[in-house]
């Protein structure tokens, strides 16, 4: 959300009516409450639409499972949720009210007097807090939180103007700003109502209640529509910060019409009336075709949200020249611009993908809004083709460069996600606030939402992505009822019992998916061997299935040392370690005294003593498995010594056996300020 793409987010802080009669009326008169009918006739329960209601989407190949269906009970993510609905969400409530951010809407009906506060997109974080509790109350009603929220809606929509104008910033004197050119650059009006979409979706999906969503669509209806768009009598727009798009077409698949959906293409093509230096393509990610795009650049959420919109746009649409693109994308994400946490975004200046192979690990950004952007994009395209890989990702950002975007407590934030730390330099990478807090709610409306991408069905059956202790409970495609039961202590140890239990005996197909990490996965069904297991695929097992059937699981969860790819510079010479999902690391605080952290190597050679011994803690960081390795420290430290010096191979003789304690990525910073690593140096010869 900087104003230029040399500021960060943190450092930045800066009247007609609706010409549609249908567009003007509240969407509780199309939609009626709980079932009504949409715009072509059909009609939908409110209740069973999921994280994306693709039913009706002709191009996807997957239909998402709605979060009540999905309970997580006891284990890893149930454990993490129950903290982010008990304390993060509660007190994140109290911290936008001590910052102003409702004080920023009471002050224009009267009710406050406190001047405005916080960047132009201040209003973002109000909407993506209300969009945590829609999914939050999507699991399960909380009268006071609900009660509290609609309280908030209720303040934020008496502020729209009749033309349906809502914008806390851009009033008084500065009303004469609203969607001028620089503003619509950097002032993210349509930011801040594409964030305004999703929560009220994400809040009458839960609830039936349609008051902020009423408020979207005057908004679009009323101002937007009217007065912006392809054509000469409209004036032009610049998206400035891609979000718009994916609320646009959420609007689409829930009220039905079209007319979000081809202003979402709208804005996915760009509008040449509007002339900005090339640099702000760049930086923006929007403003010319998104099919011209051939690599990831400029700021990282900004590309990610891009992209998920782009996708939505082609599960709509069916438009080839998108998906062309987005596999280009994606491509240039995973072999040159991802982190092995799954973060994305490799410089501070601009908040930007860097260029190919650039992952720097102790500058790295790796912003969380930017980690959960990659999520949400590989769900959409998950949910567009089936195809395992892009799960693959899901689960690697959101055990990793996402988990770790919130402490164990769930009241501290990091910002951004480095590979490496020093605090010697006074930062302190977990935060109750920031200014900029987009972070700390997306993370929240990420955690609440988790159950809506354990599972999804399609026309032959149903498939698995994620596994933890869990239980669903919904339907097949054809209507059967059906019930899957996971049972695990995932992801520290591999094993899975998953009980597949339909209303009555169905021939389908169940997918599972084998990670791309499991060497050696062991299937059975009904304790009976099944072969055919490939790292990186789903799994079919087709059958006649029954009540009382179990299918086992077991991944191969032995620790694996991986390297990076020789052009990545910071990593060349140095190993990081990931078990199951999670990737692990070096924190100082756990190194035996007189060990300095950086100074440590891996020792990997053939003789060495130094395997991987897996232990489980369940007194430390809420419960995880460590890592111990017999590894080395040099016995001449490199602080202090000559910058330059003759070149030595490694040998036994610099350096002393040490033992190293490694933990999961996503646990660090939870003690003690302390030096962090995830690539370590390593001992070959």
């Amino acid at each position: 959300m900087a104003k230029g793409a040399s500021w960060s987010r943190r450092e930045f802080v800066g009247t007609a009516i609706s010409t549609a009669a249908a567009g003007a009326l509240p969407i509780h008169s199309l939609l009626g409450a709980p079932t009504g009918a949409l715009a072509d006739g059909s009609t939908a329960n409110w209740k069973d639409e999921g994280v994306l209601f693709v039913d009706k989407s002709p191009y996807a190949k997957l239909r998402n499972v709605p979060v009540h269906a999905v309970t997580i009970t006891e284990g890893f993510w149930g454990a993490r949720r129950e903290i982010n609905v008990n304390s993060s969400i509660p007190s994140m409530e109290k911290l936008l009210e001590a910052n102003g951010r409702m004080d920023n809407f009471l002050r224009l009906v009267g009710k406050s007097d406190a001047p405005q506060k916080g960047p132009v997109y201040s209003d973002s974080d109000v909407y993506k807090w209300t969009e945590a509790v829609g999914f939050a109350l999507q699991s399960g009603d909380r009268p006071e939180l609900r009660a509290l929220t609609e309280k908030i809606i209720k303040e934020v929509v008496a502020v729209q103007e009749p033309s349906g104008y809502l914008n806390t910033y851009y009033v008084g004197d500065k009303a004469k700003m609203r969607m001028e050119p620089d503003v619509q650059r950097w002032g993210h009006e349509m930011y801040n109502l594409g964030h305004m979409m999703q929560g009220a979706i994400a809040y009458y999906r839960a609830t039936g209640d349609t008051t902020l969503l009423d408020a979207c669509r005057r908004f679009v209806d009323g101002y937007l529509l009217p007065n912006f768009g392809p054509g000469a009598d409209k004036k032009p727009i610049f998206s400035g910060h891609p979000e718009m798009e994916m609320g646009l077409i959420e609007l689409y698949r829930t009220t039905g019409e079209k007319k979000y959906l081809d202003f979402a293409g709208y804005f996915l093509q760009g509008d040449d009336r509007i002339k900005f230096p090339k640099r702000a393509y760049v930086y923006h990610f929007c403003g010319i075709p998104f099919t011209s795009r051939t690599h990831l650049e400029g700021h990282a959420v900004r590309a990610m949200y891009a992209c998920c919109g782009a996708t939505d746009y082609y599960m709509e649409t069916g438009d080839t020249t998108y998906l062309k693109t987005l596999n280009t994308l994606w491509e240039d994400l995973v072999t040159s611009q991802m982190y092995v946490t799954g973060g994305v975004g490799a410089r501070s200046d601009g908040e930007a993908f860097g260029d190919s192979y650039e992952l720097p690990n102790f500058t790295a950004y790796g912003e969380s809004c930017a980690a959960i952007g990659n999520m949400m994009w590989n769900w959409r395209m998950l949910t567009a083709t089936g195809e395992a890989k892009y799960a693959d990702v899901i689960e690697r950002a959101l055990y990793n460069g996402i988990n770790s975007g919130m402490s164990l407590d769930g009241t501290l934030y990091c910002y951004r996600n480095p590979l490496g730390f020093d605090p010697s330099g006074g930062d302190h990478i977990r935060n109750p606030w920031y200014d900029t807090t987009c972070c700390p709610p997306n993370l929240e409306r990420t955690f609440a939402s988790l159950p809506g991408y354990f599972y999804s069905t399609s026309k032959d059956g149903v498939y698995v992505h994620l596994y933890d202790n869990s239980v669903l409970d919904w339907h097949l495609e054809d209507g059967t009822g059906l019930k899957i039961t996971q049972k695990t202590k995932y992801p520290w140890d591999g094993g899975v019992e998953i009980g597949v239990s339909p209303a009555k005996a169905t021939d389908f197909t169940f997918y599972v998916r084998i990670p791309g990490w499991s060497n050696g996965t062991q299937v059975t069904v009904n304790g009976k061997a099944v072969s055919g297991a490939t790292a990186g695929q789903y799994l079919a097992l087709t059958r006649k299935w029954a009540a009382g059937d179990v299918v086992g699981l077991r991944f191969g969860m032995a620790p694996q040392v991986l390297e990076a790819n020789r052009r990545v510079v910071d990593d060349f010479g140095r190993v990081a370690v990931q078990r199951g999902p999670l990737v692990y690391c070096l924190e100082q605080v756990d190194q035996p005294a007189g060990t300095v952290l950086f100074d440590v190597a891996l020792d990997l050679r053939p003789n060495a003593p130094g395997k991987f011994h897996e232990e489980m803690k369940s007194d430390l960081l809420g419960g995880i498995v460590v890592l111990k390795h017999v590894g080395a420290a040099y016995e001449k430290p490199s602080e202090g010594g000559a910058l330059y010096k003759p070149y030595a191979a490694a040998s036994a003789a610099q350096d002393r056996a040490v033992e190293l304690t490694m933990i999961p990525y996503y646990a660090w910073a939870n003690r003690a300020s302390t030096q962090m690593q995830v690539w370590t140096p390593v001992i070959r010869a």
